[in-house]
């Protein structure tokens, strides 16, 4: 019995969040009642700000900034809605270009720090299929030893980058579009409380992934300990 409540609040903790941030965005993403949608409401704030150099553009992928270009992306399907959560969602993604401009310390980190996750992860991966064969034909004990090295590689570096995200991502939300959509003219103010709640399921989002993350690191230290 204590076996089956274990799982289920593993369950509920790490899809829970999930879970519910699809629920709270689908809910507030059906009614289109506002003058302009997100992609008209991440230009409007660009040039209000005067975000030198932020471009605004649709992608196939989700909703981000890239600092590496400039660039505020949203989805081409949720960007052109005029729902609460594209508004939402487009200003929280202007809120990660207001941390660009202002040299936030913790997103120039996590853009660093991705790049180099690429790498290690690719690095993992290759050492994770080749060193199996090399311990067949070399018979070489210390090939167990890498195989952790290599798991680690693969699994902790994006655990890494999520951990990193979190206060870059509630920074975002928070203390960028919050005050943003709070100040301007943008959201009925009875709508405010909604807007909190879209950008707290944003945020559970990562807290879901950074979860998961750390559940894959500790079963394949599990594994090899056998």
């Amino acid at each position: 019995m204590l076996i089956i409540v274990l799982i289920a609040a593993a369950l509920v903790l790490f899809y829970g969040p999930q879970l519910w941030a699809r629920v709270v965005l689908s809910r507030f993403d059906r009614d289109e009642y506002f003058s302009g949608d997100g992609l008209d409401l991440a230009r409007l704030l660009v040039e209000r700000l005067e975000l030198t150099s932020v471009q605004v553009e649709e992608t196939q992928l989700g909703d981000h900034y890239d600092p590496l270009s400039k660039t505020v992306r949203l989805n081409h399907v949720r960007g052109k809605r005029r729902s609460l959560t594209a508004v939402v969602v487009a200003a929280h993604e202007v809120g990660h270009a207001l941390q660009h401009q202002a040299g936030y310390r913790p997103l120039e980190t996590r853009t660093r720090l991705i790049g180099t996750a690429v790498k290690m992860e690719k690095v993992g991966a290759v050492l994770m299929m080749g060193l199996p064969v090399v311990a067949a034909i070399t018979r070489v004990p210390a090939t167990g030893a890498l195989m952790l090295v290599a798991g680690l590689l693969t699994l902790c570096v994006p655990v890494v980058v999520h951990l990193l995200t979190l206060p870059t991502e509630f920074d975002a939300s928070f203390r960028r579009a919050l005050p943003l959509l709070e100040s301007g003219e943008y959201i009925p103010p009875e709508d405010l409380p909604a807007a909190r709640t879209i950008l707290w399921a944003c945020a559970l989002t990562y807290v879901a992934a950074a979860l998961a993350g750390m559940v894959n690191v500790w079963r394949w230290i599990r594994v090899l300990r056998r």
